[in-house]
C-alpha cells in the first residue's frame, strides 16, 4: 500500500503531513505536495494529519482523484521543467528544499481564485 496527495492540495499546502512524516518523504513542488513513495513507511501519519483530505491510499482512491494520486509517482520519475534529470529517490525532503516544478498534470490543474 502506498499513499499519494491528491488535488486538494494544490495551490494549499497547509505542510502538516510534513511536519508528522517521520521519514520525511513529502516532497514540496511549486503548487502541491508529492509523497516520495519508495521512501513512504505506509504509517498513514499523513493521512490523518491533512486538514484537507488530499492524502490517501492508492488501493482506496477512484474517479476522479484517481488521475491526481497515481501522478503523484511522476513527480519523481518525469523529468521536471528546470531540471535536467528525475528527482528520483533523494532520501530526505528537508535536505532537497523545494522544488520548483509539478507533474504536467498539476501545472494544467486552473489555479484558485
Amino acid at each position: 500500500m502506498t499513499y499519494a496527495i491528491g488535488a486538494p492540495c494544490i495551490d494549499v499546502r497547509d505542510r502538516s503531513c510534513v511536519a508528522v512524516c517521520p521519514v520525511d518523504c513529502i516532497y514540496e513542488g511549486a503548487r502541491k505536495l508529492y509523497i516520495q513513495p519508495d521512501e513512504c513507511i505506509d504509517c498513514g501519519a499523513c493521512m490523518t494529519e491533512c486538514p484537507t483530505g488530499a492524502v490517501v491510499r492508492l488501493e482506496d482512491v477512484s474517479g476522479p482523484g484517481a488521475e491526481f494520486a497515481s501522478d503523484n509517482r511522476r513527480f519523481f520519475e518525469d523529468v521536471l521543467p528546470g531540471r535536467d534529470r528525475p528527482l528520483g529517490s533523494p532520501g530526505e525532503a528537508a535536505a532537497i528544499g523545494a522544488i520548483s516544478g509539478d507533474t504536467e498534470l498539476v501545472r494544467a490543474h486552473p489555479r484558485a481564485h
